[in-house]
């Protein structure tokens, strides 16, 4: 595949990166073939560790079709780390605007460009108990839908033994596997030309959501979850049960 516009930038940040994820990390990686060889398109990545975007970037990097991570807009600010961020192309998503697609522009101008644009549907660590994808933020859809362009899945899977989700330590022994499997693209072209509704949107999310799921599931081994966990839901449960017992 073509290695172009990797540049120096992120080139400096996987010499760093990679010795100790090679050291870290047994690798199992499958499905690079489903990586476009060129145009613009979109992974669609769980995320279940703090390890996981190094993990997943490495093997990205290693496919010469390197990811451009949304990430918050403060870290583009903070010293070296920001300047990593501006050189590698990474994209700044501005939480605190009003206009929902606007967060995403910069997003949908680096798929027109050709570029791999990485996102993170969740939007944070899941909190499923199991650690299976939660429901999902509607941004990934968004893009998808404006550019219309290919919606690639990926299922990762161990980082998180090495990190789980919130440790302060990473468990080192024995040393663990990052699992990836890449799948075909996500089938949405019966939703083009569709308004772009909030009920589309959430449609085509699970959609995508859905691909994730069953790409973890063979990972795992394990079938997939009767539902997604909602973790405002599960929140909203915790206080009324909360108030309840207060009441009582």
């Amino acid at each position: 595949m073509s290695r172009r516009r990797i540049g120096f930038w992120y080139r400096l940040a996987a010499a760093i990166a990679k010795p100790p994820l090679i050291v870290l990390l047994k690798r199992d990686w499958k499905g690079a073939e489903h990586i476009p060889a060129d145009g613009g398109f979109i992974t669609a990545v769980n995320h279940n560790s703090h390890l996981d975007p190094f993990a997943y970037a490495h093997f990205q990097y290693n496919t010469g079709r390197v990811p451009r991570f949304l990430a918050k807009n403060g870290l583009f600010t903070k010293g070296f780390i920001g300047a990593v961020m501006r050189g590698t192309g990474q994209i700044p998503v501005y939480r605190e605007t009003s206009d929902a697609l606007s967060a995403f522009r910069a997003a949908i101008e680096a798929v027109e460009r050709g570029e791999c644009v990485a996102f993170y549907p969740e939007g944070t660590l899941t909190r499923d108990p199991g650690l299976w994808p939660m429901t999902a933020k509607t941004g990934v859809a968004r893009v998808a839908l404006q550019t219309k362009c290919p919606v690639i899945p990926v299922a990762q899977w161990g980082a998180n033994l090495l990190l789980p989700p919130y440790a302060k330590k990473p468990n080192l022994f024995p040393r663990k596997t990052h699992h990836v499997l890449v799948g075909p693209p996500v089938d949405l072209a019966r939703y083009y030309g569709m308004d772009i509704t909030p009920e589309l949107l959430r449609e085509v999310t699970e959609v995508i959501m859905a691909a994730i799921t069953e790409l973890l599931s063979e990972l795992r081994g394990e079938p997939v979850p009767t539902a997604a966990y909602d973790h405002r839901k599960a929140r909203a449960e915790q206080r009324r049960k909360a108030a309840e017992e207060g009441s009582k």
